[in-house]
């Protein structure tokens, strides 16, 4: 069974280097293969990954809507569109990702989300981790796509209005009734010292502390220069937090735990 983590935070927090970087480290302690979902329409995980995306979960389920009287003989709707889904998978050696792109928009797609749940839970086994770079609305999950979050890391940036947004955003998940056995947060971008003010946020918000990340010149130029972020290398700063990281919090997890 995979272990699925979830990305969570407000835009701008950087989640989706976050991610990037987390898939990068299991790929580096040999944790593949590992399948990243862009749940984030507004993100870039391709990007940050250096893959290119071939389509995406939204743009599929428009054309299906629009095609699905006019299917091959023979073909029933749930093989169209798992042959379909398949074709839109980046590859990018060890691991694969699955862009999920724009909302659905007006209309019943409950028939079609089912046939996407079923989809990821028959190609999830087939990946020992699965990363979503997930929405701050959690859109992506109260839809039920994907099952409950092994671990889900919640981002914010150094101040205290990202702090009260990642609690926010844990309160949220827990309204919309996620199963999550783990969570926690990293404050990301941090420019020096944390500000004491916004630890105690952390703690007012009764959030688990997870770790920090100082602001970082290297991912900020690879941000920039459009290069990927599975090039820097192992003595980057944010390599090495999310290294220490899942080390600590990864390690003697077992899959799907």
């Amino acid at each position: 069974m995979s272990h699925l983590i979830a990305v969570s935070g407000k835009g701008g927090t950087g989640k989706t280097t976050i991610a990037a970087l987390v898939i990068r480290e299991l790929l580096a302690r040999g944790d593949g293969p590992v399948l990243g979902i862009d749940a984030d329409p507004n993100s870039s995980l391709a990007d940050a990954l250096g893959v290119s995306v071939r389509g995406t979960i939204g743009g599929l389920l428009k054309g299906f809507l629009l095609e699905r009287d006019r299917l091959p003989p023979g073909m029933t709707k749930g093989a169209y569109l798992e042959m379909k889904l398949h074709e839109i998978i980046a590859e990018g050696g060890k691991f694969d990702l699955l862009a999920m792109g724009h909302g659905e928009g007006p209309g019943c797609y409950c028939a079609v989300n089912s046939q996407v749940r079923a989809f990821h839970e028959k190609l999830a086994p087939n990946y020992r981790y699965v990363v979503v770079d997930n929405q701050a609305g959690m859109e992506h999950f109260s839809r039920r796509v994907t099952p409950e979050i092994d671990t889900l890391f919640l981002i914010a940036d150094h101040s205290r209005r990202g702090i009260r947004a990642a609690r926010k955003i844990r309160d949220l998940a827990a309204e919309i009734g996620l199963s999550i056995r783990r969570e926690g947060l990293i404050v990301n971008r941090v420019p020096g010292e944390c500000d004491p003010s916004v630890m105690e946020d952390v703690q007012r918000a009764g959030l688990d502390l997870w770790g920090v990340i100082a602001e970082d010149p290297e991912v900020e130029r690879a941000d920039i220069e459009g290069t990927s972020l599975a090039d820097l290398p192992s003595s980057n700063g944010s390599v090495a937090a999310i290294r220490d990281i899942l080390g600590r919090r990864l390690n003697g997890a077992s899959e799907g735990t």
